[in-house]
């Protein structure tokens, strides 16, 4: 009987296509569970959001965002992406947070020949693992270095720099040291921080200890409250030892929590949700009313964008969904996001953007990262010496 049925269904969906088959579907991953899950909390308030204000057709065929929980963990990430492909019939694979994930999912991409829309990782390598893989977020060198140049020229002469041990901690704190160090700094410490500790304690005091100026930070977005509540509960914030870093450390969805020992700590970042623009205004806004309240970071806007640039890609080839014709359409694709003016970069397939200097300050009774100078059309310093 059950072999039966399976007969009939097979030939109802030949003689009837239904709706599912003539969709095309993007397989939307995201760590729901797990030591990011801030991170997929901010990634699924973003897709309804854009979802619903822009739709579900475009060039004539019907989108279906598929939604699955891969947990931060890279393998979880890679079984998905298989299920996403071989499956769901997927023609583009997003999401990817933290960066182990999309390098798990990478071999995938390439495979299967279907666009992997990054949303999540700065590793500068990551769009160098598959020529299918399209970025939306940001790399660290992009945002370090215009922090570097700032502090140089702004009476920081000694830094202990602290950041997460794996990829983009690295490279942040290389992207650092070599811009500060040229500028005439100099890099007391470096201390790297598993990543998914939590107990950053002993090496809060051990960079308190060296009596720096500044004290350098990235971890990873959903690691940030945790970092910044030992911030203040030892007292770092009255020490005289300025926090700087990448804007991951004063993260607008839990900014506004840590209160006033916030204040003045600067950061570099591609977004804000302080940013005065009309679009900007009007995407924080939509993202409260989606959210329950919650305030977008860097991690939306780059899931927002990331689908902006799918559909936009997806209109441009008429409603193909092929891969090889998704991933041209997207070169040297540009538009004006809620965090400013964007493009992708046709040669690396990174994105090009402005990166913010920042201030936290109380505004209207909250605090947000003002931003208060910026660098313009930003790529990554790292390959924009190579694509010379």
């Amino acid at each position: 009987m059950r072999t039966a049925g399976l007969a009939a269904a097979c030939i109802l969906s030949c003689l009837q296509p239904s709706a599912a088959q003539d969709a095309v579907k993007i397989g939307f991953s995201v760590p729901l569970t797990g030591a990011f899950a801030e991170n997929g909390k901010q990634m699924l308030a973003a897709a309804k959001l854009f979802m619903e204000q822009k739709g579900t057709t475009v060039a004539g065929r019907r989108i279906e965002l598929i939604t699955r929980d891969d947990g931060g963990v890279p393998d979880q990430a890679k079984r998905l992406a298989q299920e996403f492909v071989v499956t769901d019939k997927v023609a583009a694979l997003a999401g990817y947070n933290p960066t182990p994930n999309a390098l798990a999912v990478a071999p995938v991409a390439t495979e299967a020949k279907v666009p992997q829309i990054v949303m999540g990782s700065s590793a500068s390598i990551t769009t160098e693992r598959s020529p299918y893989i399209v970025r939306s977020f940001s790399t660290q060198p992009q945002i370090t270095v215009p922090m570097a140049q700032w502090a140089a020229r702004n009476a920081i002469k000694r830094v202990v720099t602290l950041v997460s041990d794996y990829a983009p901690g690295l490279e942040t704190e290389k992207a650092f040291t070599d811009e500060f160090k040229a500028k005439g700094g100099e890099i007391v410490e470096a201390l790297r921080v598993p990543l998914q500790t939590v107990d950053f304690a002993p090496f809060l005091q051990r960079a308190r200890d060296a009596k720096p100026d500044a004290l350098f930070v990235w971890v990873p977005g959903g690691l940030a409250g945790p970092l910044l509540r030992q911030y203040v509960e030892r007292g770092f914030n009255r020490s005289g030892i300025r926090l700087i870093g990448t804007g991951d450390i004063t993260d607008d969805a839990v900014l506004n929590q840590m209160g006033d020992p916030m204040l003045g700590i600067v950061t570099s970042l591609q977004y804000s949700a302080a940013h005065p623009s009309a679009l900007n205004k009007a995407f924080v806004a939509g993202f409260q009313r989606v959210s329950g309240g919650q305030r977008p970071d860097h991690i939306a806007i780059s899931v927002y964008d990331g689908l902006q640039l799918f559909y936009a890609a997806l209109q441009k080839t008429g409603g193909n969904p092929n891969g090889d014709a998704l991933i041209a359409a997207m070169k040297g694709m540009a538009w004006e996001s809620p965090r400013g003016p964007i493009a992708i970069d046709p040669d690396t397939r990174d994105i090009v953007q402005t990166v913010y200097i920042r201030r936290v300050e109380r505004v209207d009774g909250e605090l947000y990262n003002v931003e208060f100078e910026q660098f313009d059309a930003v790529k990554d310093p790292t390959k924009a010496a190579k694509t010379k």
